[in-house]
């Protein structure tokens, strides 16, 4: 293992368990920022995770765990890995090897037949009274808790909604809204009947809205009136009257209010009413891989494709990667800087999972300064910061030093994803926001929901690289 052929040094000030390591000038090996010590690999979900498969396969990935020895087995036994990932999340406890993958070809590969999984139900059986659900930070506000008892009863309202509505599981909810916890609200409300949700942002105009919605027909919009974004206010009134009256598959538009909360479009529901009657969620008994969303390819090459992801698939997949190699979970706060037309947004609340805190940001990454960020970071004790290779550049370019400006003591792991972190904006990371943080650079896509490429604590940080 690299550890073993590197020495490493404390950093002051650091964490224990966290060390950077100690690279000559004259070496010419890459140039490691931090290590892992044992002690902080033994501390990891990866580690508890491979510690449970040793007891119960009668196997070994070595002491302490080698990351490499975990993936070749989970590459190698397939069946076995996603079986075990099922039954250590708690999500399908008890499928034997030979029921998780039964139709080895693609297309049509079929995972854990004759198994019911709903990913709203999933969300919140790691809800805790401990710590919120959400924490909602608008540019123009302070912070606000959401407790996952009041996000239990706002979806349960909002799915009862649906029903009265007449949806029905398959049908499509389409959300045109900033990233807000009305957003988050209705997702899993409508994932918890078994309607299939797809989501755009208000900063899309209407033709961009309709390539999109068009192709998968919503029964119900549920629609802002407006934005604001680097302190300015961005009426999307007429955009919402021009997208009701080209889908007429639309029988009811849910109205959120921002901009103009006095005002109601003409045969519109509002938002108060959707969630007025708080109550106790009923998930709906979903196969496998019943559709949970839809996404969109960038429309580079003609019109936007569908891309759909089911239930069974997303929630499995999220608790690899949230807890196995984001190493997230309960009383952590989790946060992405994204919008709700890019998988993040997703990828984000599916830190739900893990019951972990999600942060919810709606505004602009830079205003009213370009620290702006890292302001939140420690305004609502983020511990997981997730933003993109371009705002950490912004505030490189910039000069900034955010942890000598900013309390970032409970950040403990910072991912960047969207395109290649530059080597120098990976030294600037550990010289000035923290010396002791974990920098995770991973490279995903909208086709898969996850990664392909990325991270994990239990591997050194080397300049300008992605780590597996």
């Amino acid at each position: 293992m690299l550890l073993g052929r590197r020495g490493t040094g404390t950093v002051a000030g650091a964490a224990p368990g966290w060390h950077r390591a100690a690279v000559t000038a004259e070496s010419s090996a890459p140039e490691v920022l931090w290590s892992p010590t044992p002690e902080s690999i033994g501390s990891t979900r990866l580690a508890e995770f491979a510690g449970w498969v040793s007891e119960k396969r009668r196997i070994s990935f070595g002491d302490p765990v080698d990351y490499d020895a975990v993936w070749r087995w989970s590459v190698e036994h397939l069946e076995q890995f996603w079986a075990d990932v099922a039954e250590w999340s708690g999500v399908l406890p008890g499928v034997p090897d030979d029921r998780v993958l039964t139709r080895r070809q693609m297309p049509g590969a079929e995972w854990f037949p004759g198994t019911t999984v709903n990913f709203a139900e999933q969300a919140f059986r790691n809800a805790s009274t401990e710590h919120p659900a959400l924490i909602a930070v608008a540019e123009d506000g302070d912070p606000v808790e959401i407790s996952w008892a009041s996000l239990r009863g706002q979806v349960g309202a909002f799915a009862a909604t649906l029903r009265r509505l007449g949806v029905q599981p398959g049908d499509r909810v389409a959300g045109y809204l900033p990233n807000v916890p009305e957003a988050i609200v209705a997702f899993l409300g409508a994932a918890s009947i078994g309607a299939v949700w797809s989501s755009c942002a208000p900063d899309f105009g209407t033709r961009a809205v309709l390539d999109r919605f068009v192709q998968i027909e919503p029964t119900v919009l549920v629609a802002v009136d407006g934005y604001r974004f680097n302190g300015k206010d961005y009426d999307r009134r007429d955009v919402v009257a021009e997208l009701r009256a080209a889908m007429p598959s639309v029988r009811t538009t849910i109205a959120v209010p921002r901009l103009f909360p006095s005002e109601l479009p003409d045969g519109a529901l509002s938002w108060a009413e959707a969630v007025r009657d708080e109550q106790e969620p009923q998930f709906a008994e979903l196969v496998f891989d019943h559709p949970l969303w839809v996404l969109y390819s960038s429309g580079t090459t003609g019109l936007p494709k569908g891309i759909v992801h089911g239930h069974g698939g997303v929630v499995l997949e999220q608790h690899k990667q949230g807890p196995l190699h984001m190493d997230v979970g309960p009383g952590d706060r989790f946060f992405w800087y994204a919008s709700t037309a890019w998988i993040m947004w997703n990828i984000s609340t599916c830190a739900l999972l893990a019951g972990a805190t999600v942060v919810v940001y709606d505004g602009a990454p830079t205003y009213p300064s370009v620290d702006a960020l890292f302001d939140l970071a420690a305004r609502t004790g983020i511990t997981f910061f997730g933003t993109s290779p371009g705002y950490l550049g912004a505030c490189e370019k910039a000069g900034e030093r955010p942890g000598e400006k900013h309390d970032l003591s409970a950040v403990r792991m910072i991912g960047v994803t969207g395109s290649p972190l530059p080597s120098s904006t990976f030294r600037w990371v550990y010289a000035a926001v923290k010396p002791d943080v974990f920098l995770g650079s991973l490279s995903g896509g909208t086709d898969v929901a996850t990664g392909f490429i990325g991270s994990s604590p239990l591997l050194p940080v080397t300049v300008g690289e992605l780590q597996r």
